[in-house]
């Protein structure tokens, strides 16, 4: 186990290296639409828009994002959250929640990966989250969205910025998060974060490129 972790530290670096010397040469690529008019009204889901404190934004180095927060008639409650990345250089590449929400105080209790079938007959898997802070409990569903593709793996992101910056002189990509609190159960929740997900996912494309 010991060994097995310094070679995923070792692989992290040595693609980290590449990743900061292709993307200084990487041409920026805008979002298809500003996320400012990211609707707020999606199928059942009614929304209200949200912000980071500024310093947050700074840590993040994302060019343009979207944090809101959405009901629907049975009052179910999501927050969505997307960044997008015009160019991920030196500073600026996209964060992993695997990192974040610990600094935050949440614990991650249980992860994997979640399947969902969107209304097109596609699949996409995404990365499932289970946190924890004192009695309070989140689901939280994650996929980095860049440039056609929809990643479930930090390390595959990095592998695929690295592929992409060679052969496309792109590394622009965006981060997609879903929360949602756990009222009831683990399972009605994640039901609610997949249904979210298959109504949210056509506009995503509308502002993220391939």
């Amino acid at each position: 186990m010991k060994y097995k972790k310094i070679l995923i530290v070792s692989f992290i670096m040595f693609f980290s290296i590449f990743i900061l010397n292709f993307a200084k040469e990487s041409k920026e690529i805008s979002p298809l639409n500003n996320f400012s008019k990211f609707p707020l009204k999606i199928g059942k889901w009614q929304g209200k828009n949200d912000f980071f404190d500024q310093k947050v934004y700074d840590i993040l180095g994302v060019d343009d994002s979207v944090l809101a927060h959405y009901k629907d008639a049975e009052n179910r409650y999501v927050q969505l959250y997307v960044g997008f990345y015009r160019s991920q250089k030196e500073g600026d590449l996209i964060h992993s929640p695997k990192n974040c929400m610990p600094g935050s105080g949440w614990n991650i209790v249980n992860s994997g990966l979640e399947e969902i079938n969107l209304k097109n007959n596609k699949k996409i898997k995404v990365i499932r989250l289970n946190l924890k802070k004192d009695s309070e409990e989140q689901i939280v569903l994650y996929w980095f969205q860049s440039r056609g593709r929809i990643i479930s793996s930090e390390y595959w992101q990095k592998i695929w910025l690295v592929i992409d910056s060679i052969t496309k002189g792109r590394t622009d990509g965006s981060f997609v998060r879903i929360i949602s609190p756990v009222n009831e159960t683990r399972e009605k929740t994640l039901e609610t974060l997949k249904e979210f997900t298959i109504d949210i996912y056509p506009y995503l494309n509308e502002y993220i490129p391939s």
